[in-house]
């Protein structure tokens, strides 16, 4: 059982960067990969915990990746092994690559794979820090969807555990590798709008308790593993957790998995987007691996909105970036001599010559949610014809795999996604608690506030036989 205390592990700790040693790649005869010969010392060779559409998805991204292969995959759901699997053989066979894309229910036994050089982890967030720790201490580099973790000790054992072990994590956060982001970040801390005393960082709404019916179980989905260690008697199965697909024909899921919209199972779009855009902002502020002081919820004593403060003065608000566009999530950074603001193919700046023409884009639609449903699925069903994905950034897979040949921190390093990942738990915490909670980034501690201490976003107790 893992104690609800941060002891043995430091903001020192945390940041340490050590220096990585040289790990081999898997020796195999060279071969062409989209056209480019790739030579066996450079071949990188995955294995997916995860089939579902994140995992689709992203091997798409992968895929664009020169010296990449693909041998395994997992889930808990049959069907969706299948479909992953058919997928990954007609890549290699349309490559010249004999097709082979081995399917496990189990992740410990694809990680027992000695050809497996990196894996991805696309499982429910309650999933990432046991997968990526055991994929770590296997001799694997990872690349982890966002957000890195369900609770702040997860985050912090990660960390502790990736750094050990002398691994490279990269966290799904695409949009750090985004130019329109990178900009922003750039303008930000060149000082081009004098010093940054406020943040607007649209992302959505904190999680609800969970109230789904309790549907049956189908015969394709291993259900207890799916749980794994969550030990809440008040989940049971419902598709809307698992989306359900079919094969013949192939139909994609409808919808994402519902879990994030959950406490017991994820947290909200406060870290769904939070990953994305107050990941963005920290950055930008200089606070990766640091993190807020005070976190007061919206609603207390008249707050008006989810309130990050830092230690040099800074306000981070969950509220609107676009007056006019409530739902659009987005960031607005706000100085002492101008503004600006970043979204997904938009940036603006008060001084207007600050935004090369090519990263200007569009200004964000506000989409009802009845308009934003529309959109997935049209986009669901031109991914499932192209075989494509949506906003996949394979520049951010590329980097990772930069990383993993050089043994150099990535873009979107583990250190990055724990400090992002604990502002959102921090954020819905104090959301829970109805008052303001007091971190310490230099501790990583809540000081004499046992009950933060104690609340489930910061450890909370995993189900038999699953250990931290």
């Amino acid at each position: 059982m893992k104690e609800k205390s941060s002891k043995g592990l430091n903001r020192r700790d945390f940041l340490g960067l050590s220096a990585l040693g040289l790990t081999g790649l898997t020796i195999l005869p060279s071969y062409v990969m989209n056209g480019i010969r790739v030579a066996p010392s450079d071949r990188v060779v995955m294995g997916f915990i995860s089939g579902g559409q994140q995992a689709i998805n992203d091997f798409s991204g992968f895929a664009k990746v020169p010296g990449v292969q693909v041998a395994a995959i997992c889930d808990v759901d049959s069907m969706k092994m299948q479909r992953f699997k058919k997928r990954a053989e007609a890549w290699q066979s349309a490559q010249g690559v004999a097709p082979r894309c081995d399917m496990y229910e189990q992740y410990e036994r694809l990680l027992d794979r000695m050809d497996i050089d990196v894996v991805e982890v696309c499982t429910p967030d309650h999933w990432h820090a046991l997968q990526t720790i055991h994929a770590c201490q296997a001799g694997k580099d990872v690349y982890v969807q966002k957000p890195l973790s369900f609770t702040i000790q997860e985050a912090l054992k990660m960390t502790d555990v990736a750094n050990k072990c002398k691994r490279i994590v990269q966290v799904g956060s695409q949009q750090r590798s985004s130019k329109e982001f990178q900009k922003a970040i750039e303008l930000v801390q060149n000082g081009s709008i004098g010093h940054i005393v406020k943040i607007y960082a649209k992302v959505g709404d904190p999680p609800k308790p969970f109230d789904l019916p309790e549907v049956p179980v189908p015969g394709n989905l291993n259900w207890n593993l799916w749980l794994g260690p969550l030990n809440d008697a008040k989940i049971h199965y419902n598709p809307d957790l698992c989306p359900p697909i079919s094969l013949e024909p192939e139909e994609r899921e409808k919808l994402w998995g519902a879990w994030r919209w959950y406490r017991e199972t994820g947290n909200g779009f406060t870290a769904d987007w939070g990953a994305h855009m107050f990941d963005i902002a920290q950055a930008a502020i200089g606070m990766d691996g640091s993190g807020p002081a005070v976190i007061t919820p919206k609603g207390y004593k008249g707050q008006a909105y989810l309130t990050f403060r830092y230690l040099n003065g800074i306000e981070m608000t969950e509220q609107a970036y676009l007056e006019d566009m409530p739902n659009a999530q987005g960031i607005k950074f706000i100085g002492t001599d101008g503004w600006i603001e970043v979204a997904r193919g938009y940036l603006a700046c008060s001084k207007a010559d600050l935004v090369p023409a090519e990263l200007a884009g569009r200004r964000p639609k506000n989409l009802t949610p009845e308009e934003r449903k529309k959109m997935f699925e049209e986009m669901q069903k031109a991914a499932a014809k192209g075989g494509g994905s949506f906003e996949i950034n394979s520049g951010h897979m590329q980097n990772f795999i930069d990383s993993v040949r050089s043994r150099q921190k990535p873009i979107a390093s583990i250190e990055v996604g724990a400090s992002t990942a604990i502002l959102c738990c921090l954020g819905n915490m104090a959301t829970e608690l109805g008052r303001p909670v007091n971190w310490n980034p230099a501790t990583l501690s809540f000081g004499t506030d046992t009950e933060a201490a104690n609340h489930r976003l910061n450890c909370y107790e995993y189900r038999r036989p699953y250990k931290l």
